[in-house]
């Protein structure tokens, strides 16, 4: 049949299996938006308020899915605004398909009103991207997109589409939806050697990330775990691969990682790395980071192979296939001294743990655990509520904690709630700061006018809590800029958007916020009063290693080992 290019970008979506775009119209995507209108018995557009949370309602999307996230903007600023989206993608390798529209072919470079190079821009945040010249390669350029968006590791991808090109007329013909490239173990020599190595281990400890969701390895874990007898961490990206309760599991590592978690890694002779990377917020100080280990290390990315520490045995491949050959060259272990050594740091980590009464920030997060539902998609923003979160939100399910670890971007958290409700039919929580909301509640209005069940967990302490935190442990208590002094009523600013909202200062008020917020058939706001002095802690000082963690602060702000 023969169709517009508009018709076509619509089309090939629908084709791919795609029932929701995010996006924000304009003159140079404005055939595209035209088509849509046409198809909208078929596909699902949701306008937000600005194209970054439209970018963060894709990603929200498809980490709650695993699928790609479709958004869609048009030139120039349309185009910029979706940047910080596609990067925060990028940084957690997060798939995901933006389709932008440019100025005319005939006018690319002689700086037309609203023109950019967007390819240019984006080039280093995405997998790939494109500059559509024919309209007889648009369809195929979109399906070769999604391959390579869910492909290894994934990723986003960008099309930019001129608008002759969206205009244009061409044959068009349906296809089945793309599948990802086959998925390959690593090479079998390599897993031979890493077996050897494992096995010769007394105190081993699985550490894995966000490949561990990807490649759906979960089993495999499992069983890796009990026949090494080893304990099992995560990074911020691993959080929610696996049950919370599992009787292994130590929780996250790292600069706020749990303390057993953090120390076990330390401590351990063997270091399994599953679909991870050893970035400055896991390692610490790298000159000192596992200097009594050895390190197994198995990524789909190669170039994440070696690339900030040295591992003695890398293995290049889809973890789920490559841990699937390595189970049958291990021996079973029973390590009585390494489980004692381990329980030995989980009661530490229990001493250190902050069991004060009244509204902690643990006991707002242990609050909103009594609500969550299996099923419950929880997104945070970037900042102390954050860790506070990842340390202890409960989870049974995977894909249910959304949250930016690489670029660690403020105001991700409405359009990233919002995609994961919109993708799974469920009511989404969203646990931010007064900072990071500030960034982002403009969505409130996206939210309400699309009814996207949400309840927003907003953590007030009045202040930049992460940036003050360091500022009162290594600047001298010099608040430069970090005490927001705003006047907002949050609760009345909900209602103006026709939110509803609560405000809690005790638990109690909490509890009983928390619960009306659950039952409401509208978005809700609980505002939750913190103490502007609250830390997070555990906290790996920066240059530090793990022996230098700190487990608690006084009053004053001075370390206390």
């Amino acid at each position: 049949m023969k169709l517009c290019g508009a018709d076509i970008i619509v089309r090939t979506l629908i084709e791919q299996g795609v029932d929701t775009v995010f996006g924000y119209p304009g003159g140079q995507i404005i055939n595209v938006y035209d088509s849509l209108y046409k198809y909208q018995d078929e596909i699902k557009h949701i306008l937000t308020a600005h194209e970054q949370g439209a970018a963060h309602a894709a990603d929200g999307y498809a980490r709650a899915t695993g699928k790609a996230g479709v958004v869609i903007a048009t030139s120039g600023p349309g185009a910029t605004n979706l940047v910080t989206g596609i990067a925060t993608a990028y940084l957690d390798s997060v798939p995901m398909v933006a389709i932008t529209g440019n100025v005319p072919t005939t006018q690319l470079g002689t700086d037309s009103f609203q023109e950019i190079d967007i390819t240019g821009i984006t080039l280093p945040i995405t997998k790939h991207n494109y500059v559509v010249g024919r309209v007889e390669d648009l369809a195929d350029t979109i399906r070769e997109a999604f391959r390579l968006a869910v492909s290894g590791r994934p990723g986003p991808v960008l099309i930019d589409v001129p608008k002759d090109i969206q205009t244009a007329v061409t044959e068009y013909t349906p296809c089945e939806p793309v599948l990802p490239e086959p998925r390959q173990p690593a090479k079998e020599m390599r897993i031979t050697a890493a077996a050897e190595a494992i096995n010769q281990s007394q105190r081993p400890f699985i550490y894995f990330g966000g490949g561990m969701i990807n490649s759906d390895a979960q089993d495999e874990l499992y069983e890796l775990a009990e026949r090494l007898d080893a304990p099992i961490g995560c990074s911020l990206m691993g959080i929610s691969a696996i049950p919370t309760d599992h009787p292994r599991f130590l929780g996250m590592q790292g600069m706020h990682g749990h303390y057993a978690s953090s120390m076990a890694m330390h401590k351990a002779d063997c270091i399994i790395a599953l679909g991870v990377r050893f970035n400055d917020r896991v390692t610490g100080n790298r000159a000192k980071f596992a200097s009594n280990a050895k390190i197994i290390h198995i990524d789909v990315d190669g170039a994440e192979l070696d690339k900030t520490v040295s591992a003695a045995h890398a293995m290049r491949g889809d973890l789920k296939l490559t841990l699937q050959r390595l189970l049958g060259l291990l021996a079973q272990k029973k390590l009585p001294e390494w489980r004692k050594t381990i329980e030995g740091l989980k009661f530490e980590e229990r001493g250190a743990t902050d069991n004060r009464e009244g509204l902690t920030p643990r006991a707002a997060i242990l609050t909103l655990n009594k609500y969550l539902k299996p099923e419950t998609p929880v997104a945070t923003d970037v900042g102390q509520h954050q860790m506070w979160a990842a340390q202890s939100l409960a989870f049974s399910q995977k894909r249910k904690f959304i949250s930016s670890g690489g670029l660690g971007t403020m105001g991700f958290g409405m359009g990233a709630a919002m995609g994961a409700a919109t993708a799974l039919k469920e009511k989404a929580v969203l646990v931010t700061g007064d900072g990071g909301f500030g960034m982002c509640l403009n969505e409130l209005a996206t939210a309400v006018t699309y009814n996207i069940p949400l309840v927003i967990l907003l953590m007030n302490n009045g202040v930049l809590g992460m940036v003050r935190q360091w500022q009162t442990l290594f600047f001298n208590k010099h608040y430069s800029n970090t005490v927001l002094e705003r006047k907002t009523d949050f609760v009345k600013l909900a209602e103006a958007f026709g939110a509803a909202g609560k405000r809690a200062e005790t638990l109690e008020q909490l509890d009983s916020a928390l619960k009306e917020a659950f039952e409401s058939k509208v978005p809700f706001v609980v505002e939750c009063i913190i103490d502007k002095d609250e830390f997070v802690l555990p906290m790996l000082p920066p240059g530090g290693s793990m022996d230098d963690i700190i487990t608690k602060v006084d009053i004053g702000g001075a370390e206390n080992d």
